[in-house]
């Protein structure tokens, strides 16, 4: 990917000011809060986007020097940033990440604390994938659900062969939709492509859940095991016991244990727990779900509140309340 790459775009919007700026970008990447010392001094930028809630690209270009954070209400996703020029600064905590030419950054992006784009001359491309196709992808990859962080290690060096892969295959993304390009006009090949993506990066890039992949090689999930799972989703919002769930994989409620232990590691009853905190936290994150939370618990099997609270807390490291409060619009 040359440095030069992206040099040449359409902007949709430019102009000389920080806070026209965020205004434009806002636009393209949702609701953020940004700073910069001294805003009221030129600044040259100019911005574009393309594409929908699936997968979006914005291009920026401006003297740098000023920070961000992801707002709330903001829909998740993978940011996938390619820098072309000047370099970018990601905090996770006391970890910061950098992104330069040469270095890919992906993330989360309600995860970082903030992004900082130093004071040169900057240019980027940031491709936005939706995170419930990247979930979907784990779930489908892993056989297991995504549940609260995928700990993505964030920068992806273009040299290695992993990143010659996903800095490929972006730059391929990048140049199909900037400026109206021909990919969003191919659905077909839009879609093909986005799978392709997050296929790739749960293959190839390390994160939490990596050790599944080398797994799953040596210990493929035995016939009653994959349907007692089929089971359990197309069933999730009905009253289960492992009975049940034992009598529809045609195996016994000890032979269902231990497949699920050697081949999930874990019990099936903490599997569908599992899957059913899911189910609620993609409720609570939808903005037009009004339901009260201790409705959206009854439907997905929760009984005890007070017991939901915690088990949730545990697993997503925040309450049932705040993760509405982050997605209400």
């Amino acid at each position: 990917m040359p440095e030069n790459a992206s040099a040449n775009f359409s902007p949709r919007f430019q102009g000389a000011t920080f806070d026209d700026m965020v205004e434009a970008l806002t636009k393209g990447f949702g609701s953020f809060d940004a700073w910069r010392h001294g805003r009221e001094k030129p600044l040259d930028w100019k911005v574009g986007f393309w594409g929908d809630e699936r997968l979006s690209l914005v291009s920026n270009q401006d003297s740098g020097g000023w920070g961000a954070r992801t707002g709330q209400g903001t829909p998740e996703t993978l940011a996938i940033v390619v820098p072309r020029t000047g370099a970018l600064d990601v905090a996770f905590g006391r970890t910061v990440a950098e992104a330069t030419p040469g270095r890919l950054l992906l993330m989360n992006n309600i995860e970082p604390e903030r992004v900082s784009v130093r004071a040169a001359p900057h240019r980027s491309d940031t491709l936005s994938l939706s995170w419930t196709i990247l979930a979907q992808t784990v779930a489908s990859v892993l056989e297991t659900p995504l549940i609260g962080s995928l700990d993505l290690v964030p920068v992806v060096d273009r040299s290695t062969a992993a990143g010659q892969l996903i800095g490929n295959l972006a730059q391929t993304m990048i140049i199909g939709m900037r400026n109206n390009g021909p990919l969003l006009h191919s659905p077909i090949a839009m879609l093909n492509l986005m799978q392709m993506f997050a296929d790739l990066v749960v293959r190839t890039i390390p994160h939490r859940l990596s050790h599944l992949l080398d797994k799953k090689i040596h210990l493929i999930a035995p016939r009653h095991v994959r349907r007692a799972i089929e089971f359990m989703h197309a069933n999730i919002a009905q009253p289960l016991t492992m009975q049940s769930v034992a009598e529809a994989a045609g195996i016994s409620i000890r032979a269902l244990e231990v497949g699920f232990r050697a081949f999930k590691g874990t019990t099936p009853s903490a599997y569908l727990r599992t899957i059913r905190l899911q189910a609620v936290r993609e409720d609570l994150r939808d903005p037009s779900n009004r339901q009260p939370l201790r409705d959206i618990c009854l439907k997905w099997g929760f009984f005890h509140l007070g017991r939901f609270a915690a088990t949730y807390r545990a697993a997503y490291g925040e309450n049932p309340s705040d993760t509405r409060r982050r997605f209400d619009m």
